[in-house]
């Protein structure tokens, strides 16, 4: 299906098409609240699926101080099992929250890897596409998220694990890939958030590397988002459930923040806010 627009789209954005750009201007990370409306998602599935019960979660993360909310109606999660599901599937989850959720006034993103769904979000205010395939895997997503003008996040994936790679390398080989993309079908640059994925198509060790070398992906000149939230790795480092890895989730996004990421992805608003405060609160006194 060729999901592209014609003219007459009105622009997406709750809160403004560039509403990622002002919150990119500010000194601390944006926080992006996870939102995911599926029954199995790995830390949370099944907990706000139903409207009343995402539109609760989406109102409390914005009280919590959210400045993005990332809405997303089929798991991606970073392990085997997840089920993969239609569009249709997507849409009849998305439907009857997404308005409401975008009437709060807080840009929204739509996490999903199908330029329909995307198109269907934007089209009803949303202000951001989260891509997990970084735009190589529907090829509609490119042109969809260009008709529109608004900004994409470019994850780095991998369809199976393998320990003997550079994962760093890896990633900025994809990036290439997916900047190529972008700039074919008119997506500014200026419109695109990399994100070196953690947990997708890398072992436990390559998540850790992959933050640790954080900073060479300066070389492509665009703001980073880092999503460390409750991901199997910090569970390689200290076993945990996810529900019970906040302490290694904060630990990671304060690297992150230090190595220079802009937006940080989390289930946990106001403990990572709080946290990113406080760190930044010290560092301001050397």
């Amino acid at each position: 299906m060729n999901a592209s627009p014609s003219p007459s789209v009105p622009p997406a954005g709750s809160a403004g098409p560039d509403a990622l750009r002002t919150l990119l201007d500010r000194p601390l990370p944006a926080v992006m609240g996870v939102l995911n409306v599926t029954p199995d998602s790995f830390s949370d599935g099944g907990d706000f699926i139903a409207p009343d019960q995402a539109l609760a979660r989406a109102r409390a993360m914005i009280e919590a101080g959210v400045d993005i909310i990332d809405i997303g109606a089929e798991s991606t999660r970073p392990y085997k099992g997840a089920q993969p599901v239609t569009a249709a599937d997507e849409l009849s989850r998305l439907k009857p929250v997404l308005s409401d959720i975008v009437a709060l006034g807080v840009p929204v993103s739509i996490d999903s890897m199908k330029a329909e769904v995307v198109a269907f979000a934007l089209d009803r205010g949303a202000a951001i596409a989260n891509d997990v395939w970084g735009l190589q895997r529907d090829a509609d997503m490119a042109p969809v998220v260009a008709a529109r003008g608004v900004p994409v996040i470019v994850m780095h994936n991998r369809d199976s694990v393998d320990s003997a790679i550079d994962i760093v390398a890896d990633m900025k080989a994809f990036f290439l890939r997916s900047l190529d993309i972008a700039a074919k079908a008119g997506i500014a640059r200026d419109r695109i958030v990399l994100d070196p994925g953690i947990g997708f198509g890398k072992t436990a060790e390559q998540s850790m590397i992959a933050l640790a070398r954080l900073h060479e992906l300066d070389m492509f000149g665009l703001p980073i988002l880092v999503g460390a939230s409750r991901k199997r790795f910090i569970a390689s480092v200290s076993p945990s459930e996810p529900k019970e890895r906040l302490a290694g989730s904060i630990a990671a996004h304060l690297i992150a923040a230090r190595k220079g990421a802009k937006i940080i992805r989390t289930h946990d608003v106001a403990e990572t806010l709080q946290a990113l405060r406080v760190a930044n609160a010290i560092e301001s006194k050397q």
